[in-house]
């Protein structure tokens, strides 16, 4: 939950919940939520998560080969061993992590079509993520000027503008009351992907994604948004000084 008009991009989601069923995904569905007031809401319901009891459902075993392994390794990035960081940002570091593990993997197997599938989600995740820091940045200035339902009305308007990002947010806010998700989701997307796409260019930059993954555990347990930005940027500043001389990567 996101309070209305306001986004989660200099600071944590308002509230978060995690709601646990000890039985199958494919039984249950989670009713409509249409309203609470002061805050917009947006829910997502799934079977992938880092967690001893959790199980290999049948709809997940169905999913495409390309899709289990980058759900296996990002949940795997998750333990303790690689990353204990606040949920915001962990997720911001694993998200990425995961999808370039993937593409490391099928080159490993010599699976030249998943390969190429992977890279290629790999591309199409950073464009959306490009694309929602800055619908994200026009949103904040728009909640700024504006009641917050003309101003839910013209950020919306703006999906237009960003298609790889649309897209995604269609399918994932499907049967869900758009207004009512805006911020939530929104604020939600920004923990998975506000550093996406960071991640993805200095992972062209390093020897090895071995190398990044390395450094990206020396991100402090008590992180804040301000504290990684700098991070990254060491980061980038570091392997552009290891490549100079040797030509672009």
């Amino acid at each position: 939950m996101q309070r209305e008009g306001t986004l989660a991009l200099s600071a944590p989601m308002d509230i978060r919940m995690a709601i646990g069923y000890a039985a199958e995904k494919e039984r249950l569905r989670i009713e409509q939520v249409y309203r609470v007031d002061g805050y917009s809401v947006y829910y997502r319901q799934g079977n992938e998560f880092s967690d001893s009891r959790s199980l290999a459902t049948a709809a997940f075993a169905e999913e495409p080969i390309l899709r289990r392994v980058k759900v296996i390794l990002h949940e795997d990035l998750h333990g303790d061993i690689n990353f204990a960081l606040p949920w915001e940002i962990e997720e911001g570091i694993a998200t990425p992590l995961g999808s370039l593990a993937a593409v490391e993997y099928f080159r490993w197997k010599g699976d030249e079509s998943n390969l190429r599938n992977a890279a290629s989600s790999v591309n199409q995740e950073r464009e959306a993520s490009r694309e929602l820091t800055l619908l994200a940045a026009q949103a904040q200035n728009i909640f700024a000027q504006e009641p917050v339902e003309i101003a839910k009305e013209k950020i919306l308007a703006l999906l237009d503008n960003y298609p790889a990002y649309q897209k995604q947010f269609e399918r994932q806010v499907r049967s869900q009351h758009v207004p009512t998700v805006l911020e939530a989701k929104l604020s939600h997307d920004l923990a998975y992907y506000r550093y996406y796409d960071s991640i993805a260019a200095l992972a062209e930059l390093a020897p090895n994604l071995q190398t990044l993954i390395g450094d990206l555990k020396q991100i402090p347990a008590n992180a804040t948004f301000p504290i990684v930005d700098e991070f990254l940027r060491n980061l980038e500043n570091k392997y552009g000084a290891g490549n100079n001389g040797r030509g672009a990567p």
